[in-house]
């Protein structure tokens, strides 16, 4: 009798370990997952990565950071060149006068020097400005070589997102914290190069 209680013991002791053994990928994906940041942390700040392998040249592409559009453009060699014939027209060419994270190591004003990352917001109140890449002219410029045009108050910024004088948006658009690494780009973290 004592040696069927210790069978029966052993064999409820052995099914409550597997049925407990089995139940502990069920318990542990929450507690795991519960590590990733949230919809509202990565709404917040978290990093973004982009696969920027397929953008074309002249392409602009828009990706959401901390609920805000960022613009990414890459660029001709034959644009980054004509940049030097309009800084005349722009009221801060160097980004003087802002907090420029990445100002004199690219004329894209990123890490790159290929490709720009800029907030999409314009700086005057907060519209998005339009992206007019072709040169040709425009009626807001007769001599336009590309960029972004604010339609709610005639704001003009470069293809590099530098503004022009003489129009309502104050500053450069900004650039956010990125970094490039192969082909992503992630925008909110600002560690290595292009």
């Amino acid at each position: 009798m004592e040696e069927k209680l210790t069978t029966r013991r052993k064999v409820l002791i052995g099914m409550t370990a597997a049925v407990g053994s089995a139940g502990i990928p069920f318990a542990a994906v929450p507690f795991l997952s519960a590590w990733n940041p949230s919809a509202k942390a990565k709404a917040v700040g978290a990093p973004v990565k982009v696969d920027i392998s397929k953008i074309q040249v002249g392409q602009k592409i828009q990706v959401a950071w901390r609920k805000q559009p960022v613009f990414v453009i890459r660029h001709s060699k034959e644009a980054l060149a004509n940049l030097s014939q309009i800084e005349e027209k722009l009221d801060d060419p160097q980004s003087n006068n802002i907090d420029e994270p990445y100002r004199d190591i690219n004329p894209t004003r990123s890490t790159s020097n290929e490709f720009t990352v800029i907030a999409g917001v314009c700086t005057h109140l907060g519209c998005s400005p339009k992206y007019y890449p072709k040169m040709e002219p425009q009626p807001w410029d007769e001599t336009w070589i590309g960029g972004f045009f604010c339609p709610c108050h005639g704001s003009m910024f470069d293809i590099v997102g530098r503004v022009f004088k003489g129009v309502p948006a104050p500053t450069n658009l900004k650039v956010p914290p990125h970094n490039f690494r192969g082909n992503i780009l992630t925008i909110g973290e600002d560690k290595g190069t292009a």
